[in-house]
């Protein structure tokens, strides 16, 4: 695959002139890219960029969004472009641009590592630049820019482009079907449509706490869900496991969560949110027709004290200093929509700073090799300590579980298998780990 398309063409402004560097050349492309941003839909995003950036001499600009399970970056086409061919791209390449590798390519290890990478021709002179596209700290995918200079200043304005146009890819992107056509390497089942359009993005962070989220099989999710929210010092978390793997498994998930998120918006507590779940699961299928396994929590990020509630649920597990510390214990209560009047147990545990907490389903421990045997709780954790020593952002941590796990079990899940995890930074000093 070709990462220099031989005779790209170079975009001109609406003023007519392709180069009007400067000290005012990165103030003119943001303004502008601001102004004509509000009238423009997904499609336009990739012309519009290629027009202002070469007021801050940035050239041949290329959009590429990561798909749904981060193994490709898959190019967004200019409106009107034909494969292999964007926002300065050359119809006539020889070798299509429109997917390249995350694992194995220069702009898929920019992606991964969150940092800007140049790419160099025969002669030492840089060729392109890759540069991470993040909506906070959600990965998008890279832009690849051809800069007039290589200094400072031109990182520093590829730098903002990447966030002016990130910020218009996500507010865009809700309404496109072309961006949900463009993530997508395959069809979806109808479960996992609702599924993917209830949950949050995978991942958050500022400077209190990270969190990160998987779901697989992601074209055929049914009954898995996870959920979290930010309510001033608190962080609302919550993993979700219908009965069976199918939509009626994706309607009973998508009820707990949207009944969860109704009573908490409301003040409810743990307990009471995990009851009023119940009460709507019941009143909605009948009593033991479907239920639904979780954990409810809240992370204080002041004081890093965590409660949670667990309804017939796997305990989730801490990671501190590199190690696997503890499963958290905690009585759990019946399934939600069983109405067995179990008591629901409140239970608190103090995290340290650093400490990650994984919330998990059992389609990830339970996911089985050619042999029958069972990936397990213990290799979970275990490939999580690994990846966390080799100083991996909570992200890429999960991005690679993912492909571990599926390689172990031949690229294919039984079962749902779903993570959420949160890592306590414990203080607004501590260097975030995106």
């Amino acid at each position: 695959m070709s990462e220099n398309p031989a005779g790209a063409r170079r975009p001109a402004s609406r003023s007519g002139t392709v180069d009007d560097d400067g000290p005012g050349g990165v103030e003119r492309m943001l303004t502008g890219l601001l102004q004509d941003s509000h009238q423009v839909a997904l499609e336009g995003v990739p012309s519009l960029v290629g027009e202002h950036a070469a007021k801050a001499g940035l050239h041949e600009v290329l959009i590429y969004l990561t798909d749904l399970q981060q193994t490709t970056l898959r190019l967004l086409a200019a409106h009107g472009a034909g494969a292999g061919e964007g926002a300065g791209g050359d119809p006539g390449a020889s070798e299509s641009l429109d997917d390249l590798r995350i694992d194995g390519t220069l702009a898929g290890r920019a992606f991964q590592e969150v940092r800007i990478l140049s790419k160099h021709d025969a002669d030492g002179a840089v060729e392109w630049w890759w540069v991470p596209l993040l909506d906070g700290t959600e990965r998008l995918g890279v832009l690849r820019i051809r800069a007039k200079d290589a200094d400072e200043h031109a990182v520093d304005a590829m730098r903002h482009l990447a966030s002016v146009v990130a910020l218009m890819v996500v507010s865009k992107r809700a309404l496109s079907d072309t961006y949900a056509r463009l993530v997508r390497t395959r069809s979806m089942h109808v479960a996992a449509e609702m599924q993917w359009t209830l949950m949050p993005p995978l991942t958050f962070v500022d400077d209190q706490v990270a969190i990160a989220a998987i779901m697989e099989p992601a074209y055929e999710v049914g009954g898995d869900a996870f959920d979290y929210a930010i309510a001033g010092d608190t962080v609302h978390l919550g993993l979700f496991d219908a009965m069976g793997h199918d939509v009626s498994a994706g309607l009973t998930a998508c009820l707990a969560v949207a009944a969860c998120r109704n009573n908490r918006r409301q003040g409810a507590d743990l307990i009471a949110t995990s009851e009023a779940i119940e009460r709507v699961l019941i009143d909605e299928f009948g009593r033991g027709t479907r239920f639904v396994t979780a954990v409810l929590a809240n992370l204080d990020t002041v004081t890093g004290t965590l409660t949670w509630v667990n309804r017939g649920h796997h305990p989730p597990v801490v990671i501190r200093g590199g190690r696997w510390v503890t499963t958290l214990e905690c009585r759990p209560s019946h399934p939600m929509g069983l109405d067995l009047h179990v008591p629901i147990t409140l239970c608190r545990e103090q995290l340290e700073p650093g400490d990650r907490v994984m919330f998990y389903s059992d389609g990830v421990i339970e996911a089985r090799n050619a042999e029958g045997e069972e990936f397990g709780l213990e290799r979970f954790v275990d490939f999580v300590i690994r990846r966390t020593a080799d100083g991996l952002p909570v992200p890429e941590t999960l991005r690679r579980l993912v492909r571990g796990v599926l390689d172990y079990h031949d690229g294919n899940f039984q079962d749902d298998a779903t993570v959420l995890l949160a890592e306590w930074h414990g203080s607004a000093d501590r260097d975030m780990k995106m």
